[in-house]
This record gives structure tokens, sequence and C-alpha cells, in this order.
């Protein structure tokens, strides 16, 4: 099955014929008291090994247009992070969209919670959210052109 492009009409069949607004997860991070402690169980139990970065990377079609990658990251926070406030959940979830912009605009209009702050770099653009509880969401637009791995 393939999801719709965001900002587009996209494939209504499968979604009681609303448009999906996120065509994949774009990872999951979690908060840790101890982040590398943390990740060393993972890499040792389950196999997940880290990039140079410090995170996961599960690779798959179609992470940026035209590349014909996606990735989705699995990454741990320190338990102390700011980054996922204002919500006071110990994870936050990203997730993929084709055009940032025209998400959150529609998401606004429609009466959710669209922080104004934006971010952009050779990663793509970021964008966030609340959904009704106050947890925090990330939408990323990945970069046209992927940064060398």
């Amino acid at each position: 099955m393939r999801v719709a492009q965001v900002g587009g009409d996209g494939d209504r069949r499968s979604n009681g014929g609303k448009r999906k607004r996120g065509p994949g997860s774009g990872g999951v991070f979690l908060k840790a008291a101890d982040p590398e402690l943390r990740q060393r169980w993972y890499e040792g139990h389950l196999g997940l090994s880290r990039e140079a970065w410090g995170g996961v990377l599960f690779r798959g079609p179609e992470a940026s247009p035209g590349s014909g990658e996606a990735s989705t990251v699995f990454a741990f926070f320190p338990k102390d992070t700011t980054y996922f406030a204002p919500s006071a959940a110990p994870f936050m979830i990203n997730f993929r969209v084709q055009d940032l912009e025209a998400t959150l605009a529609a998401l606004q209009s429609e009466g959710v919670v669209v922080e104004e702050r934006r971010q952009r770099d050779e990663n793509g653009k970021f964008g966030w959210l609340q959904d009704p509880e106050g947890n925090r969401i990330e939408l990323w637009e990945p970069p046209l052109h992927p940064p060398p791995r």
C-alpha cells in the first residue's frame, strides 16, 4: 500500500477517504536516565547498532523524494532533555511529510496546536505540534538531496 502524498490528493482508499498526512515514521525518541547504557542494552540484546552520530537508523524505500531510500531513527535522549517540551511524556514520535509548511498550515486550520518554531538543517525541515493529550509530535520533511553518509 502506498501512503498518500502530503498536500496532494493521495490514496484516499486506504484511510476511509481521508488523506494521510504522515507518509511514514521518521523516528522514535525516548528519554533515558543513562542514554549510553540503554543504547548498549538495545545493541547487545536486540542487535540495534548505532550510527556514528548516536542513533539507530532503519533503512527502507523513499526517505527523500527521488532518493529511493527511507530511514527511521531510534534514539535515546538524556532524561532531563527539554527537546520534547512542552510535553512531559518520555517519548516523541517523528513523522515524515512531503510538504512541512502545507501540512502544518492544514493542521493549524483544523485547530491542532502547532508550534511557531521551525528548524532547517542538512537533515531537512522540522516542525512540531501537540496531540490532544499534549504529546509533542515532530514532523520532518527530508531534504531533496540527502547529505552524504
